[in-house]
């Protein structure tokens, strides 16, 4: 469902570091600068969510 909407938020695999290689027949695509930034921040929001869960 999410990757659905991946396109339409802007900073979404357009980052530094996130590998894109085009070729005539082959597409390669990995976005490890966009995933480790997102895996922070859901870290953040459930950590400050069990920080302040009472």
């Amino acid at each position: 469902m999410v990757i659905q909407y991946a396109d339409k938020i802007p900073f979404i695999g357009k980052l530094p570091g996130d590998i894109a290689i085009e070729r005539p027949n082959v597409k390669f695509y990995f976005p490890i600068t966009t995933s480790i930034l997102l895996s922070l921040l859901i870290s953040l929001i459930l950590y400050l969510f069990n920080r302040f869960k009472s």
